[in-house]
């Protein structure tokens, strides 16, 4: 209950900040910048949003193998919105123009991200290390998967308030105007989420020691 207690009032504050951040990095552009990887971005984002947040529900307790599954079924569209991203981020500082023109993200948000990603990789790596193998190698893994999540929770509460508005506006553009690719990345998207459930099937039968210790933490 104190833990709560504590976490609420960090996580509006986090979400105050992520807020300041979209008034001052989104409202610019809150079309299309005219780069077609913003709208990939866009639709992964958008998909995202409801299995992560029944992925931090489910890891209320850890050891739940529903949790476990949606880590397996998110694996492939966080990939795909992670290199997504990535290719935006080379492409800019490869300096081409069309990216260019969109302009850069808002100080705050290009801090913030590449320790998003770097405690999305952190959490995602430690629950398959979990998943795999329990505590055949200590402890340890469960203590660095609990505290990138939450690390990784806050980080991510100020990256969704911050994108609130504009990934919406993005993963709806090819609807109000569309251009070059629309069939593409709707295909990329949907054969992410695709893969998500052919893994999580493939994980069904695989014996986890993870999801022999529901009470574990």
């Amino acid at each position: 209950m104190y833990s709560v207690n504590f976490l609420i009032p960090v996580v509006v504050l986090v979400g105050v900040i992520g807020y300041w951040a979209s008034r001052r990095s989104t409202s610019r552009y809150i079309g299309d910048p005219g780069v077609e990887n913003a709208r990939l971005t866009g639709y992964a984002a958008v998909v995202l949003l409801l299995p992560l947040a029944a992925e931090v529900v489910t890891g209320a307790r850890p050891g739940l193998q529903a949790h476990a599954l949606l880590g397996f079924f998110l694996l492939p569209p966080v990939l795909l919105k992670l290199g997504s991203v990535g290719y935006r981020f080379a492409r800019y500082y490869l300096r081409d123009p069309r990216y260019r023109a969109g302009g850069p993200p808002d100080l705050a948000m290009r801090l913030l991200g590449p320790v998003l990603v770097l405690l999305t990789v952190t959490l995602f790596a430690t629950g398959i290390e979990l998943w795999l193998f329990g505590f055949a190698f200590g402890n340890e893994w469960l203590i660095w998967h609990k505290a990138s999540f939450v690390l990784w929770f806050l980080a991510m509460t100020v990256h969704v308030a911050a994108y609130a508005r504009r990934a919406p506006a993005l993963a709806l553009a090819d609807s109000r105007d569309p251009v070059k690719g629309a069939f593409e990345r709707r295909s990329l998207v949907v054969g992410s989420l695709l893969f998500g459930i052919a893994l999580v099937i493939a994980m069904l039968p695989f014996a986890s020691p993870f999801t022999l210790l529901p009470d574990a933490g």
